[in-house]
């Protein structure tokens, strides 16, 4: 594989920085949004572009406005909401779904350290999250890798590493809508929501998955690919499960009817306990593809990208 060099440039309002190469800005990370407290306030990373400049996110779509391309959530911890949106509940009215004012924000404190320049880029950052009675529940250091980058084959790759610290006085219970009542709701954690275009895309994953199938699948990685609108061509992105310090194992919720997204799940359909002090640790993988693959070509490219 040859590389290419990434560059990170921010900006002087302090609120984000743009990840460059081969002459394309591939991912701006907006880590001080400016977000509604409805929609549980956090960074992302959007737009997403491969290294051509096809767009491979979405931002605060009409259905759910808290979809912001790549971001790290979590639908219920302890009866906060750090998902955006409504909480389920089971047996509530209409399809389960509240508004609650229970929302939390992941808050940036600092960096740690951000390499500017080189064949691979990384970030390590400092957050809290703050529950919404104003404490802070979680001490989090998060590290974003950018590496991989590959014109000739039309590849980079984004590594997101995740250590969350409870350092609130009492356990915490970290589900999904599932946990909570819903089947087939197990979102929760890293989650990408893909362009409007890719809704009925083809889903492809580990073990012979594919489409619907894949939901609630656990497997090493899941794929999505699809046609742009506006420009000609498509493209594909594929994640992996990665690993969790938790016993529980991390399973998908990847789809894409109703909408496309990948999200490797770390509490899809069993809730994790973390007793103060203790520390989840998570490590995903996330691989765009300049071109629409099959399975076929898809797999010696996941066995290539392997965590």
């Amino acid at each position: 594989m040859s590389d290419t060099h990434f560059r990170i440039d921010r900006d002087d309002a302090g609120t984000e920085f743009v990840v460059s190469a081969a002459g394309t800005e591939l991912a701006t990370y907006v880590y001080r949004p400016d977000s509604p407290l409805e929609e549980s306030p956090k960074p992302y990373l959007y737009p997403l572009k491969t290294l051509s400049g096809a767009p491979v996110g979405v931002y605060r779509p009409w259905d759910h406005r808290w979809h912001k391309g790549l971001q790290m959530t979590w639908s219920h911890l302890s009866g906060d909401n750090f998902w955006g949106g409504p909480t389920f509940e089971q047996g509530a009215p209409g399809h389960g779904y509240v508004w609650r004012e229970n929302h939390g924000q992941q808050v940036h404190r600092a960096f740690d350290r951000q390499d500017d320049s080189g064949s691979e880029v990384s970030v390590v950052q400092v957050l809290d999250w703050f529950a919404s009675n104003d404490e802070v529940w979680i001490d989090e250091t998060r590290t974003l890798r950018f590496h991989g980058a590959d014109t000739g084959d039309g590849v980079w790759a984004l590594d997101f590493i995740s250590a969350l610290t409870n350092v609130h006085h009492e356990p915490l219970e970290l589900g999904s809508p599932t946990t909570h009542g819903r089947p087939g709701a197990g979102y929760t954690g890293l989650f990408w929501r893909g362009p409007r275009a890719w809704t009925g895309a083809d889903v492809i994953a580990d073990g012979g998955h594919e489409g619907d199938a894949v939901m609630g699948t656990q497997g090493a990685w899941a794929a999505i690919t699809g046609e742009h609108d506006e420009i000609d061509g498509g493209a594909t992105v594929l994640a992996y499960a990665g690993t969790t310090s938790a016993s529980v194992p991390v399973k998908w919720f990847a789809r894409s009817s109703a909408f496309a997204c990948l999200n490797p799940s770390p509490a899809f359909d069993t809730e994790i306990k973390l007793e103060p002090g203790e520390t989840l640790s998570l490590s995903h993988r996330f691989v765009f593809i300049d071109r629409m693959v099959d399975r076929r070509e898809l797999e010696p490219i996941a066995q290539e990208f392997a965590l």
